[in-house]
């Protein structure tokens, strides 16, 4: 009998997840709640009987539905506890505990637990109130220009100053003015790193990690790295930049050093774990750690997987990872261009009439995953800030960010905007 999934969210992460779910042979439905129009192929379908912020209804639901693994997309139900309800009513979870999410729920949290188990990040520290937050700003040792809301801010909660008056006036936004809400209680004050950025995804089962290509992130709005930042407008992967050795170093000295941390704290990690890092001149040094796969990244990573990604996720949730052998695409890379709606990251118009989806597919190599979309009479339309990530794979990097190009030029909706420069860093090195 073939297996039951379900995955929880609606974005483009959700679409890919449940993509790479829909080609296991051992799965016969894929359920996604809420999902969005692009998860309703093969055997995915979407479902609104259930929801993920009504935990004890979802295990439930999942029981009567004899779903073999919940696959959670999203921090927010994870930091809620949804992964604890979930594996107390015997329903295996793709996912941390509320605990282990307090590596992403709470910065304050993470930056202490990091310096608890002296994996390698930027110095820094937290405060409560603007006056002291200020005059630590002046007069700390460091340039201490990084200031980040505690709480979770949907990836936005990140102000890189470029001075110590714009440090203090991203401090007062978040405090007083409550820029992100109960997100921004509390925030860090971080020293500003050089270098290279970029992230790595991990598959973790408690005890033993396995990581996944490197891959690069576009976080600010606009071409060259300007602008405002937003959940991430277009990624590629593997990265060039990261040699083999030194991601080695990184699962050794970060990733699997997260990990035992977490095990003897009592709060093991189980899902996927996102290292964000920065690629310094002293080597590499985490910029933040999330309790869940990266969106735009998963568009990139998940379709160099050679392996069955539902036997990876089982293989965690079972605490076998390290029997597990993960196998990637080696010779396949992979660029996600991401198609916004006019006015992101701010308030934005909804209710565009999207075309060209059909045809861009039609291109060799290219998946469209949606996110920010929804039917209306029939009609696909724009729903979010981030409407869909147009992505491609091929035999070389170059050739995987212009199949992604292509693919854009196929998709229309009124005041669609995207960066014309995803991967470009990188292919002229």
């Amino acid at each position: 009998m073939s297996d039951s999934v379900l995955v929880i969210g609606s974005g483009g992460r959700e679409h890919v997840l449940a993509s790479c779910l829909n080609s296991s042979t051992k799965i016969g439905k894929v359920f996604v709640a809420p999902g969005n129009p692009g998860t309703t192929q093969g055997k995915l379908s979407n479902t609104s009987s259930v929801s993920a912020s009504n935990h004890e209804a979802l295990a439930i639901w999942c029981q009567e539905n004899s779903i073999s693994l919940a696959v959670i997309g999203p921090e927010a139900p994870l930091a809620a506890g949804v992964a604890d309800v979930l594996g107390k009513a015997n329903v295996k979870c793709f996912g941390p505990s509320a605990a282990a999410a307090q590596i992403e729920s709470s910065k304050v949290w993470a930056k202490a637990f990091m310096t608890r188990h002296s994996i390698p990040t930027a110095r820094w520290a937290s405060f409560n109130d603007v006056e002291t937050a200020c005059s630590h700003i002046d007069t700390a040792d460091y340039d201490c220009l990084v200031v980040k809301a505690s709480g979770l801010a949907a990836g936005k909660g990140v102000i890189v100053a470029d001075n110590k008056e714009q440090a203090k006036d991203a401090v007062r936004s978040i405090l007083d003015d409550k820029k992100f809400g109960s997100a921004g209680s509390e925030v860090v004050l971080e020293e500003r790193l050089f270098g290279e950025e970029f992230s790595v995804l991990s598959f973790c089962d408690g005890c033993h990690t396995v990581c996944m290509p490197p891959a690069q992130d576009h976080k600010a709005l606009n071409e060259g790295n300007t602008g405002p930042n937003t959940g991430g407008m277009g990624a590629y992967a593997p990265c060039p930049q990261v040699s083999s050795p030194t991601l080695e170093v990184i699962r050794r000295d970060i990733v699997q050093k997260a990990v035992d941390g977490m095990r003897q704290e009592e709060c093991p990690y189980v899902g996927a774990l996102y290292t964000g890092l920065m690629l310094t001149k002293d080597g590499p040094r985490v910029l933040e750690f999330n309790c869940r796969f990266g969106d735009p990244e998963a568009q990139v990573v998940l379709p160099l997987l050679k392996s069955d990604l539902y036997d990876a996720m089982l293989a965690c949730v079972s605490g076998t990872l390290g029997n597990h052998a993960v196998e990637w695409h080696e010779d396949r890379h992979a660029a996600a261009v991401v198609l916004a709606s006019q006015g992101y990251p701010g308030s934005y118009p909804k209710g565009r009439h999207i075309t060209g989806i059909e045809d861009a597919e039609k291109i060799e190599g290219v998946k469209v995953y949606q996110a920010g979309t929804s039917l209306v009479d029939g009609q696909l339309v724009t729903s979010g800030g981030r409407v869909l990530a147009v992505s491609a794979t091929a035999d070389c990097l170059a050739q995987a960010i212009k199949t992604a190009y292509l693919g854009v030029a196929c998709v229309h909706f009124d005041g669609a905007f995207h960066r014309t420069d995803i991967g470009a860093l990188a292919t002229q090195k």
